[in-house]
């Protein structure tokens, strides 16, 4: 394929490019507000350190799909509504059972949750109040269908859902095959409150984009979940725990300041660090250090802690970068028992409340997104008979 320069393109005709859209605001929201120099996050009005501190994740989904906190009978109607919608439709459960036990856990995720439009009321975009439904549907039956697929793969029997429980403890219920302890249901708990919601990313963005030609929901969400599926949007924290877990095989050897200098040395990406928004410390990966070094001392993980803080330390020197959320959260997950290839798909069982937030908003007020593209191709060629090419 012939390879052109912008440099030699009149461009005057056109806009000016913002590579991958920098800077280029492209929608209003009252979903979320990020200051990546003071390291802010903000859901619908609520600082996340507020929420980390105070919320549950229910809360937190009612929050985003309506931009204000429940009442207590809201809260009550909306977790009952949620314990409701847990069980699979058959044929996505059999899906899930006879599929490939060898997938990306990612994509059958994909595949499961498009599955379940077949079983909901869907014909285009909904109204509001079938929006809502569907966007309760979705967060009640991702954790559902990611426990599954896990137990199925190692050859374990598929946990049906309680019909009690948060989501938090209902997932690790479902995932372990008993009900969890206080501490590890807060601590997942917290995890999905920390993912639930992040600005125009990729893959909102694209629920986004679904949204806006009239498309229903689920397919919304599954074209987020193809974004988030790449290693430069979701997959990072997967790839944190493999680095430190690369460490381990050292067997009593690792240094992870040389470790960390030599992977910088060979110009290789160090993943868990930088953000495209956040210039300082992302607000969300303090609250998963603090969690990180609590749990590392319960399970006896301290190594795979210390290791954690010694590469920050080590990037703060060498690269002045910061950690983003998936640095600890990698720790985090790794110490409560969960596979590090899952990482991403409870990152999407989380940010399922954001997508469905931004797909209602947006539906609310639509307008089909049709950016423009900078031709630098040939022009009006002649046509080259094919005995001549």
């Amino acid at each position: 394929m012939a390879q052109h320069n912008l440099e030699n393109v009149d461009t005057s005709e056109y806009p000016h490019i913002n590579k991958g859209l920098d800077g280029i605001v492209a929608f209003s929201t009252t979903k979320s507000f990020i200051d990546g120099q003071k390291g802010e996050l903000i859901y619908s009005g609520y600082n996340i350190d507020t929420l980390a501190e105070n919320a549950t994740f229910e809360e937190v989904c009612f929050l985003l799909w309506h931009d204000r906190l429940p009442n207590s009978s809201e809260l009550e109607e909306l977790k009952s509504d949620l314990i409701a919608q847990r069980e699979l439709p058959s044929p996505v459960l059999e899906y899930i059972k006879t599929t490939n036990k060898d997938a990306e856990p990612m994509s059958v995720l994909r595949s499961a949750v498009s599955m379940l439009a077949d079983f909901q009321a869907v014909k285009g975009k909904g109204s509001e109040e079938e929006n809502l439904k569907h966007a309760v549907a979705m967060t009640a039956q991702m954790p559902t269908i990611i426990a599954a697929f896990d137990r199925a793969r190692n050859g374990l029997e598929i946990v049906a859902p309680l019909n009690e429980g948060s989501t938090a403890f209902n997932f690790l219920y479902m995932l372990n095959g008993e009900k969890p302890g206080t501490a590890a249901e807060k601590t997942m708990d917290l995890c999905l409150i920390l993912h639930a919601e992040h600005g125009m990313n990729a893959s909102t963005f694209t629920a986004r984009t679904i949204c806006a030609t009239e498309s229903d929901m689920f397919s919304a969400v599954t074209g987020a979940i193809g974004a988030l599926k790449g290693p430069l949007h979701g997959g990072a924290n997967t790839a944190v725990m493999n680095t430190l877990l690369e460490l381990q095989k050292q067997n009593g050897k690792a240094d992870p300041v040389a470790f960390t200098k030599e992977k910088l040395a060979r110009k290789e990406k160090i993943m868990g660090f930088g953000h495209r928004v956040y210039k300082t410390f992302d607000p969300r990966a303090f609250h998963l250090q603090k969690m990180s070094k609590q749990l590392s001392e319960e399970t006896g993980q301290e190594k795979l802690y210390d290791w954690s803080e010694a590469m920050l330390k080590t990037m703060k020197n060498e690269k002045n970068i910061d950690p983003n959320v998936d640095f600890f959260s990698a720790t985090v997950y790794y110490s409560i028992g969960i596979k590090p290839d899952l990482y991403t798909c409870i990152f999407t069982m989380s940010r399922v409340s954001g997508w469905s937030a931004h797909y209602i908003e947006q539906a609310a007020n639509n307008r089909l997104i049709r950016p423009r593209a900078l031709y630098i191709g040939e022009k009006n060629l002649d046509w080259v008979p094919l005995e001549d090419r």
